[in-house]
């Protein structure tokens, strides 16, 4: 039995696109188990670039399987226009499967999305990226959601749109002010798409499960990072469903028990997108500098990311909550021809120094990081493809990472390309 779970370890956004894609070559079954299309991935192979959302990594290599697990929320129009984007790029879909179980937002959770974060005061706006991922863990929630397995049968998927659109119209017309959905309309356009998904959907548990069993190897594929959960992130600046270790197996159908490892993704920095307090945020030329460097732009909606310096009170958490047994270390390239580093140790709050990372945002907000600071590598270093080739200062930078975060380093990235990736020790 041998499976891997990858997971970010800070706000998203640390690259777990390509550490996937790399990962999937030594891998069988690679398996997404939460959050939506309001998850994106940049993979680079050779001269081309593929931008992923819902379809997991390992789409790029011809003989893996790959799932769509029950935990995700499935926006079946986005999911088909990436498969005709994937076909019409010469990437075959035929070892794409979707859970039955998986839940489908439709157009009014999308509009919900929206209005509810206009109508939000100013500081309370969360940033979503307005997919409707939110409304549709609601109404999961809630028990009005419709499942993949309902959207496959015309009568049920029928009689529960109906139902749900009864009240939602009543909200987005007494609440809202704006004009309903047409009941004929949604379902014409909807039942379109269940035909042509139907050919994907079974039920993923077996897949994930008899692929343990069997002893092939299994990767699970997170979306978004630790400290977006819905439990344990920055709350309420967090995504709706459970982007950590333990989130993996919930929404894939398979026990604890079934993971081996646990591998954390971390920026060489640290970045978010949207709102909340950022620790060790740069709002002056060196952040700019590493975002411009570090084409630091959001692969779902194109927004800026703010960007700081590493800080491992974070990644300490996400060892701690995640389990983590490894970490994947990420554009390390784009700190090249800094003069110094710097890196978070802890925080100051109110004259005392705090090791841990707070629950609360006004708390978070007070801390003022302390750093060490170390000196930089002015060598590009994207032609390294050994660990001993890294300039010297470099391998301090991630030996001290290592050091305070008590996790070994398994992969070092240092470019978006595949052969741009140094490995050290076991993988799997």
């Amino acid at each position: 039995m041998s499976s891997l779970v990858v997971v970010g370890a800070q706000w998203g956004d640390e690259g777990k696109g390509k550490i996937t894609d790399f990962l999937a070559e030594r891998s069988d079954v690679v398996v997404r188990a939460q959050g939506g299309n309001n998850a994106g991935h940049t993979v680079v192979v050779e001269q081309e670039e593929y931008k992923l959302h819902l379809i997991p990594s390992g789409i790029l290599y011809k003989d893996k399987t790959c799932i769509i697990g029950n935990g995700v929320v499935v926006d079946p129009k986005a999911l088909l226009e990436e498969i005709d984007y994937l076909e019409a790029r010469g990437i075959s879909t035929e070892n794409l499967f979707l859970s039955d179980r998986a839940h489908i937002i439709l157009p009014y959770h999308q509009l919900l999305d929206a209005l509810a974060e206009k109508r939000k005061w100013e500081d309370q706006q969360i940033g979503t990226t307005q997919k409707g991922i939110g409304p549709a863990y609601m109404d999961k929630t809630e028990r009005s959601g419709i499942r993949i397995c309902d959207f496959m049968d015309e009568q049920v998927f029928r009689k529960k749109l109906e139902y749900n659109l009864k009240e939602k119209n009543l909200i987005l017309e007494k609440i809202y002010g704006v004009k309903p959905f047409d009941l004929e309309q949604v379902y014409i356009e909807y039942r379109r798409y269940a035909k042509r998904l139907e050919k994907y959907v079974t039920d993923t548990t077996i897949i994930v499960y008899d692929t343990i069993n069997s002893g092939q190897k299994v990767l699970f594929e997170g979306a978004q990072g630790t400290l977006l959960d819905i439990d344990l992130g920055t709350y309420p600046f967090v995504t709706s469903s459970h982007p950590i270790s333990g989130g993996m197996t919930i929404g894939t159908g398979v026990g604890p028990t079934a993971i081996n490892k646990v591998m954390g993704v971390v920026k060489a920095y640290t970045t978010r997108v949207g709102k909340g307090p950022f620790p060790t945020e740069l709002k002056n030329e060196i952040g700019d500098w590493i975002r411009n460097k570090g084409h630091e732009f959001g692969t779902t909606t194109g927004r800026a990311r703010r960007c700081g310096w590493f800080d491992a009170v974070i990644l300490k958490y996400a060892v701690r909550v995640n389990g983590l047994n490894s970490i994947a270390v990420t554009k390390l390239d784009t700190l090249a021809g800094l003069e110094k580093v710097k890196i978070c140790v802890g925080y100051e709050l109110n004259g005392k120094r705090i090791k841990d990372f707070p629950a609360s945002l006004e708390t978070l907000a007070k801390c003022v990081p302390i750093y060490e600071e170390l000196p930089g590598w002015g060598e590009e270093i994207r032609d390294a493809r050994t660990y001993e080739e890294l300039p010297m200062n470099a391998k301090k930078y991630l030996e001290r990472i290592s050091n305070l975060c008590d996790v070994e380093i398994n992969i070092i990235s240092i470019g978006p390309k595949r052969a741009e990736t140094i490995v050290q020790g076991e993988i799997y």
